[in-house]
C-alpha cells in the first residue's frame, strides 16, 4: 500500500524559520532549522531561481553552506551568501579550491565517507551518481568540479530521524547501504527525469533507501524538468512502497519528526 500526502499548510516565515524543519526553498535548495535555531543551507540558489519565493537578503542569517556539485543550479548562490553571512562553506575539495579562489574564507572540504560536526548536527558526505563541473568564466568549458555527492545529516537526539539530501543523482543500488548504515528516515531528492532519476527511478531508490517520508524537488523549474509529484504516488503504489510523498510548495515547511 502507499500513503500519499500533500502538505497544505501556511507558507512559513522564512528569515526566522519554523525550528525543527525542513524548508524547499523551490529547484533543489532547502533549508533545515533544528529546535535551537541552527540553520544550514544545502544547495542554495536564491536570486535567479524562478521558484525561489526569497531573495538572498530575505533569506536571513546561516550557520552553514553545503554544496553538492558545482552546476549553477545547486551553487548559484554560495560565494554571495558565504561572504554576507559569514557561514561555513561544506563540500569537496575541488570545490574548495574554486571557492577559496573567489574569496570564501570559511570552508570545510571533505570526501565522501566523511563526517563532521556543525553545532548540533552531524553531516556525512555520501556518494551521487551525476556529473560536476564549475561554470568559472562565461560561456567557456566546464571546469572540473569532482565528484557530486549527496548528505545524510544527523540530528540532536529527540528530533527526527537522520535526513537524506541526494543532490542531483540517478538512482544507484548503493542507496541500500545508506539505508543500512545511516537508516535516514526523511530523504529529499529529484523526480525530473532529464538530468535526474525520474519518478519511477525514484521510487526504486525509495524502497532501496527504506525511508518513511520522501520530499519530491528538482522538478517543474524548467520545461524539461518534466517529473510530477502525481506520477511519483503512481509508481509508488506500483512497487506497493509504504512511504509518504510529502508534497511541497516552494517556501512549505515539514517537520523534522515524523
Amino acid at each position: 500500500m502507499i500513503a500519499a500526502l500533500t502538505i497544505d499548510e501556511e507558507l512559513v516565515s522564512v528569515p526566522t524559520g519554523n525550528l525543527g524543519s525542513l524548508t524547499w526553498l523551490g529547484h533543489a535548495t532547502v533549508l533545515l532549522t533544528t529546535l535551537s535555531g541552527t540553520r544550514i543551507i544545502f544547495d542554495p540558489w536564491l536570486d535567479g531561481n524562478p521558484k525561489c519565493p526569497l531573495t538572498l537578503d530575505e533569506l536571513g542569517g546561516v550557520d552553514a553552506i553545503a554544496v553538492t556539485h558545482g552546476h549553477f543550479d545547486h551553487m548559484g548562490s554560495v560565494v554571495p551568501l558565504a561572504h554576507a553571512t559569514g557561514a561555513t562553506v561544506v563540500c569537496v575539495p575541488e570545490m574548495a579550491a574554486y571557492f577559496s579562489s573567489v574569496g570564501v574564507v570559511n570552508i570545510v572540504e571533505m570526501n565522501k565517507g566523511g563526517t563532521i560536526k556543525l553545532a548540533d548536527v552531524s553531516l556525512t558526505m555520501v556518494s551521487a551518481d551525476h556529473s560536476c563541473g564549475v561554470a568559472v568564466f562565461e560561456n567557456s568549458p566546464n571546469a572540473y568540479g569532482g565528484n557530486p555527492v549527496g548528505f545524510v545529516i544527523g540530528l540532536p537526539a529527540g528530533e527526527g530521524g537522520p535526513v537524506y539530501v541526494s543532490g542531483d543523482t540517478n538512482v544507484f543500488g548503493d542507496m541500500s547501504i545508506i539505508r543500512d548504515l545511516y537508516a535516514p528516515e526523511i530523504c529529499l531528492m529529484p523526480i525530473d527525469g532529464h538530468y535526474n532519476m525520474g519518478p519511477r527511478e525514484a521510487a526504486y531508490a525509495v524502497n532501496l533507501l527504506g525511508v518513511s517520508r520522501m520530499i519530491p524537488y528538482h522538478y517543474g523549474t524548467f520545461p524539461l524538468l518534466a517529473g510530477t509529484p502525481e506520477e511519483l504516488r503512481s509508481q509508488l503504489e506500483a512497487s506497493h512502497s509504504h512511504a509518504v510523498a510529502v508534497v511541497l510548495e516552494p517556501g512549505q515547511s515539514v517537520s523534522l519528526k515524523a
